[in-house]
């Protein structure tokens, strides 16, 4: 299977341009799965509720029509409201436009994310193409009871973010971490470019196997495009079955 993360330069608050800068990297895009970092219609911060959409809304709209356009699983997280209460939920959608999604449940503090934004409480697994894939958000990734693999019951562990240089080893030393003890492909998307507060993100999106080791060196670019192998992944797992000594 083929996966791609958009290291996107998230436009701050203009919801329709970053939906036009997405569909434009679709155009140029190959593969089975196209992943956009965290709040990629509006940048992370605390303006994100006040540009909340219903669960329904434009951006869920615009995603199933990407989807079916490109035959992609289109995988990306943006504001929603739902009877008031706002929730950072990452989206995955379908190329026949049936969705899923999955509310971030570890919600920044440190940036006032926790103050404005509820706390998911669902560990969702969905499955694509026969690969059992968990969904997980930015912060999530600092938790390794939340994304423990009890019984392998995923293959990939998929991550939208919105995570800064100045903790870009912590950014790359947990993918690697995560994927390790839970004997799974992990796949980080990570924006680029600066936010109004000052913060630089320089991507560092990333795809890790099953024994921690990257697909393809981190990028300034575009994209990052990698395979993930299904049969060596069993294999490994069936040669070293850590998992049967997890507590």
């Amino acid at each position: 299977m083929v996966i791609t993360l958009y290291q996107q330069d998230i436009l701050w608050a203009q919801p329709d341009a970053n939906r036009r800068q997405a569909e434009a990297a679709l155009e140029g895009s190959h593969g089975d799965i196209f992943v956009l970092p965290e709040t990629f219609t509006t940048g992370f911060g605390d303006h994100m509720a006040a540009l909340a959409e219903p669960p329904g809304g434009p951006t869920l709209q615009w995603a199933q029509q990407m989807a079916a356009r490109h035959d992609m699983l289109l995988v990306g997280t943006w504001i929603v409201k739902v009877n008031g209460c706002c929730y950072n939920r990452l989206h995955w959608i379908y190329p026949d436009g049936t969705h899923g999604h999955y509310d971030k449940a570890h919600t920044f503090r440190v940036s006032g994310e926790a103050d404005q934004i509820g706390r998911g409480t669902e560990r969702p697994t969905f499955e694509y193409k026969g690969w059992r894939i968990r969904p997980a958000v930015c912060y999530d990734l600092r938790f390794p009871k939340w994304l423990r693999n009890e019984g392998l019951d995923y293959d990939l562990l998929l991550l939208c973010a919105n995570w800064p240089a100045s903790r870009r080893e912590a950014w790359s030393t947990l993918l690697r971490a995560r994927a390790i003890e839970n004997l799974c492909y992990v796949a980080g998307c990570n924006r680029t470019g600066t936010d109004p507060h000052g913060s630089l993100y320089t991507g560092d999106s990333a795809v890790v196997d099953y024994k921690g080791l990257p697909l393809q060196p981190s990028t300034d670019g575009l994209f990052l495009t990698a395979t993930l192998d299904r049969e060596r992944l069993a294999a490994f797992r069936e040669r070293w079955p850590f998992h049967l000594d997890f507590d």
